[in-house]
């Protein structure tokens, strides 16, 4: 998006809470992108004039990006494709039933008669790619290849994508994946599978937050297995939960009760210790929804 506002003339710059993950820097090989409390501080972003918030209409995934949000005086739009919202105090254009916001990017840059670049178009496939599971979830429909070919003409070349963000794992990712395997519990007559990761495992092999990332997926990859969840310990002490579905299970309604959202078929929640607690309270809910 940042891309094709700055080919209208815009001045345009993007500002994230964390720092971008190294599987994800191919998307940004110029190192655009700021972050906040290193780059850009609360003050610095006071007087833009649009503020945009894309892929989320959740507080609570904005991190620290929220007090930008809360505070600035800037006219607020949200670009989304999340069944659930908050009220951000925005604009919003929504369209839920949409594979993925990358798809609505797109179809803004059409709109808008902007040409699409190998800097526009790369970015933009990985996001269309990834929410729809490289085109195997659902989600997926002919539109979304449609809109697949538009962006490799545009110059996204998806042997590349797919290789920066699966085929460049650190040690430590590998590890950590392997642990989380291991720990996977089956139940429910073999319909439910669950994992977590705590915070001493990421020290213990050498690896970051960002490699828990579709690892839950794997739990659907188990024969019989129709809905999927991972608990992971974050630095608050919190657990970060991840709900994967592929069957009637709403993982929205699930992630909702935990002040959470997303789709039907993915959803996440952040829900307080400790573990046992946590596990205990997630899972009882997840296994009413599957009665």
């Amino acid at each position: 998006m940042a891309g094709i506002l700055a080919s209208l003339g815009k001045d345009v710059e993007i500002v994230n809470g964390q720092a971008t993950p190294s599987n994800l820097a191919f998307i940004d090989p110029q190192k655009k992108i700021c972050v906040l409390g290193e780059d850009r501080t609360v003050e610095d972003l006071a007087d833009v004039d649009v503020l945009m918030v894309l892929d989320t209409s959740a507080w609570i995934q904005l991190g620290p990006m929220g007090d930008v949000v809360r505070t600035t005086k800037a006219k607020k739009f949200i670009l989304d494709h999340h069944v659930g919202e908050d009220d951000l105090g925005a604009e919003l254009f929504k369209d839920p039933v949409s594979e993925a916001t990358g798809s609505l990017v797109l179809q803004a840059a059409q709109q808008l008669d902007v040409q699409l670049t190998p800097e526009i178009a790369t970015p933009l496939f990985a996001a269309v790619a990834t929410d729809t599971g490289w085109y195997r979830f659902n989600s997926t429909t002919s539109q979304t290849y449609r809109t697949a070919a538009a962006l490799v003409d545009g110059g996204a070349h998806p042997a590349s994508i797919y290789k920066a963000l699966y085929e460049q794992d650190s040690t430590g990712r590998v590890k950590l994946r392997g642990r989380i395997l291991e720990r996977f519990v089956v139940e429910q007559n073999g319909r439910l599978a669950h994992t977590f990761v705590r915070r001493a495992d990421f020290d213990q092999c050498g690896a970051l937050p960002s490699d828990t990332e579709d690892v839950i997926n794997n739990g659907l990859a188990i024969k019989g297995v129709e809905v999927a969840v991972i608990f992971v310990e974050l630095k608050t002490g919190e657990f970060k939960i991840s709900f994967r579905s592929q069957t009637d299970v709403d993982c929205s309604e699930l992630a909702r009760r935990f002040d959470g959202g997303g789709h039907k078929a993915a959803a996440g929640a952040t829900v307080s210790g400790p573990f046992e607690e946590a596990q205990t309270k997630v899972l009882d809910a997840v296994r009413g929804a599957m009665s």
